[in-house]
């Protein structure tokens, strides 16, 4: 006999909630001591200006996400809509990552740095905090690389990535 969990009506009516909210796209990178890893994530948030504080949750506690998750530093990558490859690369777990097809470097601290016409920021991390069955992380930036041009921002909507420019302007 098969049991079947049944989700609960309130998780089916937040994940639509929060399937229809935009966010932004990032990649966040860091050395975990046996290499270069990086996840996609849709949840980076600012938090404050002064200090310049940032926030993410991880949802995994394995692989990228795992070794993220105990890393004392790490690097935001905000994606840009050109950079849609990084996002899809980071985003499925398969996926090589850190080849020599791929534009990134290592910063003076060690952490990975990809290439990409979107702002990188290098954070360290302040606090870890288990919020049911996540891990959200709250980190201090410490140093931003502005890309020469900035593009139209990434965002995640509707389980898609999309792009950001003068046609979503909206009238005011």
């Amino acid at each position: 006999m098969t049991v079947q969990l049944q989700t609960p009506p309130l998780t089916d009516a937040f994940k639509t909630a929060f399937g229809g909210h935009p966010a932004g796209v990032a990649v966040i990178t860091a050395d975990s001591g046996s290499g270069p890893v990086g996840i996609t994530a849709s949840s980076v948030a600012s938090v404050s200006a002064e200090p310049p504080l940032l926030a993410f949750s991880l949802a995994a506690n394995s692989g990228s996400a795992a070794a993220i998750a105990i890393a004392d530093s790490v690097v935001v990558h905000l994606l840009s809509a050109t950079n849609l490859n990084l996002a899809r690369i980071f985003a499925d777990s398969r996926s090589e990552r850190f080849t020599d097809s791929m534009a990134w470097s290592r910063m003076d601290g060690g952490e990975p740095l990809l290439v990409h016409d979107g702002y990188s920021l290098r954070c360290t991390i302040l606090s870890r905090t288990p919020a049911g069955g996540s891990l959200l992380l709250a980190a201090e930036v410490v140093e931003i690389i502005a890309p020469p041009t900035v593009g139209a921002p990434m965002v995640y909507h509707s389980r898609a990535f999309h792009s950001l420019g003068e046609h979503s302007v909206l009238a005011g």
